[in-house]
């Protein structure tokens, strides 16, 4: 990734798959996994900048700090001193990085950076779920969706829907699968 800093840098953030992904001159150069806000205090979706940067703020926001201009909040992209929630939906809305990958990605980033936080699949802005659904939004064509409910594991997910466990795995961009929400939309590959 060298000389990212230069002009045309964006980060994208889909909370749905839990990715980062780094675009120069709006072609795709890394994509990075995160962690994003639960259900309960999710990411807030739309268009932001950078506005300041920490090296090694500690404890839980982990060895870098990039905070985000998101009205009504202290959000950002930060590293973790807890590397097992990367993949997952647990943070109070900050986006969360390995922090080898916060450290690489971090002196590339300046101050003024564009950051899109995309919806997740079947939630609005605000992070509750769609009372309807929006044409062009919602899962890949070949794909079906299935919202978590009460007792559900994806072990029965996949079987309800007669698809291997790693397929569902894949296509949700999960690391663990022992970790779902109530609520939570699942990609089904058709």
């Amino acid at each position: 990734m060298a000389n990212l800093y230069r002009a045309g840098l964006e980060l994208h953030v889909d909370p749905g798959r839990r990715q980062l992904h780094v675009y120069i001159g709006g072609e795709l150069n890394k994509t990075y996994p995160v962690a994003v806000g639960k259900p309960a205090t999710p990411t807030p979706a739309g268009d932001y900048r950078v506005i300041n940067k920490v090296i090694n703020p500690g404890g839980v926001l982990g060895t870098r700090w990039m905070g985000l201009d998101i009205p009504g909040g202290n959000y950002g992209i930060h590293g973790t001193n807890n590397p097992a929630s990367i993949g997952n939906r647990v943070s109070l809305g900050c986006i969360r990085m390995h922090n080898s990958n916060v450290e690489e990605l971090f002196p590339q980033v300046p101050v003024g950076t564009p950051v899109r936080i995309s919806l997740v699949p079947g939630y609005n802005a605000k992070g509750t779920p769609a009372s309807h659904h929006n044409p062009g939004s919602g899962p890949p064509l070949d794909h079906s969706v299935h919202m978590v409910a009460p007792g559900d594991t994806l072990w029965k997910i996949a079987k309800r829907y007669n698809v291997s466990l790693h397929a569902l795995l894949a296509a949700n961009n999960l690391t663990n699968p022992d970790v779902l929400e109530v609520g939570q939309m699942i990609y089904i590959p058709r």
